[in-house]
C-alpha cells in the first residue's frame, strides 16, 4: 500500500503545518493571558509567528518577536527557562502520540524583510527598477 503524502509550504505536511499552528495558538494564548508566572513574559508582548514541527512530532520549534524586538535576548531567556511548563501545557491540549520538546528562537524574517526593502529603497536599485519597467520588457 502506498503512503499518501499530502504536501504544503516548502515542501511540509498538511499534518506538520496543522499541528504547528495548533501549537503557535496555544504558545500565544498563554503568553497573551500571563499564564505563566513569569515577570518579564508578563511585562513583554511576545509574538509567536509560526512553530515548526519535525517530521516525526516529536520536536517543535516557536519563532518569536517581541513587540518592536524589544529585550529579545531577556525575552528568549525567559521563554527558554519555563520551557517545561510550555511543554506540559500545549501537550495536555494538544492529543498527540508523544509530547513536543520546544525550542524557542528569535524570529529574524522581519530584520531580513526590512534589509531587502532597504536595499530595493536604494537610488541606484530603484533607477535599474524605472529603467526594466520604461523598456518593452524584451532583451
Amino acid at each position: 500500500m502506498a503512503k499518501h503524502n499530502d504536501t504544503g509550504t516548502e515542501g511540509r505536511s498538511v499534518r506538520l503545518l496543522r499541528v504547528g499552528e495548533q501549537f503557535r495558538h496555544i504558545l500565544s494564548e498563554l503568553l497573551a493571558r500571563g499564564e505563566v508566572h513569569d515577570d518579564v513574559l508578563n511585562s513583554h508582548s511576545v509574538s509567536v509567528t509560526e512553530v515548526r514541527m519535525s517530521p516525526d512530532l516529536r520536536h517543535a520549534t516557536a519563532f518569536i518577536k517581541p513587540l518592536l524586538g524589544a529585550n529579545e535576548e531577556k525575552v528568549l531567556k525567559a521563554l527558554r527557562t519555563n520551557t517545561a511548563f510550555f511543554q506540559k501545557e500545549v501537550a495536555s491540549r494538544v492529543s498527540i502520540k508523544y509530547a513536543a520538546k520546544l525550542k524557542f528562537l528569535a524570529d529574524d524574517s522581519f530584520d531580513q524583510a526590512t534589509h531587502i526593502e532597504g536595499l530595493l529603497a536604494q537610488p541606484k536599485v530603484q533607477q535599474d527598477l524605472t529603467d526594466n519597467a520604461d523598456g518593452d520588457g524584451a532583451e
